[in-house]
């Protein structure tokens, strides 16, 4: 929606990949250089200098060209702790916005406690960067769906709640900016369909002899430079890296027959859906539709690594939504979690384990294409033409046209 442009020219395969060269796999990596194309603000700054943007939360924001940038960014202490805190340029907004709105709430914007809150303060801080640099484009991302639904699926009764707080901070958001004469325009990336169990691609491999795996401290971790294929696992995708190439025909087959593989994609399906880079796996695999994929390869969860019970995006070789879960298993979880925070304030070094392993507790995922579920657009102003489905990547097309002209925007040009 930046950059106009599919993964297999921006690169962003996906929110982490496998770094060939470093032989580590890397998410929720955050510089803005990964990105391999220009994106709106670059285009626009081109066209007329004096054009501003301003990026409040949308991922990849490090660096970036931008002239406000607020992403978050923790401090990771020698001790353990991490301590909730953003990025910004200019750097002293991050002290600015503390000051006024308080800490950010990192823990809230993602973890087993994420709520409305993180969106709320988001979209305060929004405002602050309205009124003081009234940048030209003003690019907002509120996060609070994705907990609810994934947590509870887009059936549950309890989703009505969920959307309805969203409603509430969103709503406010766009009448204040309506009110500074703003065109506003709402999308979201995707549609979060129901689940009722999860694909473990790395066990399935693990069977086929193609896993290394390293024993620490009687725990299993696994040595992907040594091993024949894995997977990385992301939501409804899975990229399987291979040791050597030719062994795709095999590993293709053994992984079809697994149920709640869709589709195995090979270099032809990459290119036709758009991702055929060289950070995508040598094969790509689509769950089923009420299925999503886990990165777990231990059989004994005894032996799982010791970061798979704690809140650990950058050391976890996939995307984890167990951990939106305190550990069911655990004898009331919310005091065992404030005893272990409070040792940590303490001085005490402890592991936050409170994360469980049941992937079944995770109602809801996305990734996979499926015109039931997919995302929405809504415009402040008149769309003309055929606007009742556009491609995602044509999404820049139009922002560039509601910065640009005036009146009517014709979302058929787009």
């Amino acid at each position: 929606m930046l950059t106009g442009t599919p993964a297999t020219v921006h690169g962003i395969v996906g929110n982490g990949w496998h770094d060939r060269q470093s032989d580590e796999t890397r998410f929720w990596q955050q510089s803005s250089r990964l990105v391999q194309s220009p994106r709106i603000w670059d285009s626009l700054a081109a066209s007329d200098p004096s054009i501003s943007c301003a990026n409040c939360f949308w991922w990849h924001a490090m660096y970036a060209s931008t002239d406000v940038t607020i992403t978050p960014r923790p401090m990771y202490l020698a001790d353990g702790r991490k301590i909730p805190d953003v990025w910004t340029q200019p750097p002293d907004l991050r002290y600015t916005l503390q000051s006024t709105l308080g800490q950010f709430p990192l823990f809230k914007f993602w973890g087993p406690a994420a709520d409305i809150t993180s969106s709320r303060w988001i979209a305060q801080a929004t405002k602050r960067v309205e009124e003081r640099f009234d940048p030209t484009l003003l690019l907002c991302y509120l996060p609070h769906l994705d907990y609810g639904l994934q947590r509870f699926g887009p059936d549950d009764e309890r989703m009505v709640a969920e959307c309805q707080a969203i409603d509430d901070v969103a709503a406010d958001l766009i009448e204040y900016l309506l009110n500074r004469d703003r065109r506003v325009l709402v999308v979201n990336e995707y549609g979060v369909m129901p689940v009722s169990g999860s694909v473990a691609p790395n066990l399935a491999l693990r069977d086929a002899g193609a896993l290394s795996l390293r024993m620490e401290r009687g725990r299993e971790y696994l040595d992907a430079g040594a091993s024949r294929a894995f997977a990385v696992p992301d939501h409804q995708i899975a990229h399987v890296y291979l040791r050597n190439p030719s062994d795709a025909p095999r590993f293709t087959e053994h992984l079809m027959a697994i149920d709640g593989i869709d589709r195995v994609l090979d270099d032809r399906g990459k290119r036709v859906a758009g991702i055929d880079h060289d950070r995508a796996g040598d094969l790509v695999l689509v769950a089923r539709a009420d299925r999503w994929f886990t990165h777990d390869w231990w059989t004994d969860p005894a032996k799982a690594p010791d970061w798979q019970r704690t809140v650990d995006i950058h050391r976890k070789p996939g995307y984890d939504p167990r951990e939106l879960f305190l550990d069911p298993t655990i004898g009331m979880p919310k005091l065992v979690l404030a005893a272990k925070l409070m040792a940590r304030k303490l001085g005490f070094r402890t592991l936050l384990d409170v994360v469980p392993l049941d992937s079944s507790l995770v109602r809801g995922s996305h990734g996979r294409p499926d015109p039931e579920f997919d995302p929405i657009l809504w415009s402040s102003e008149e769309l003309t033409g055929d606007a009742q489905r556009i491609q995602a990547r044509n999404v820049r097309g139009l922002i560039e046209r509601l910065v640009l002209q005036n009146g009517p925007v014709s979302a058929k040009e787009a």
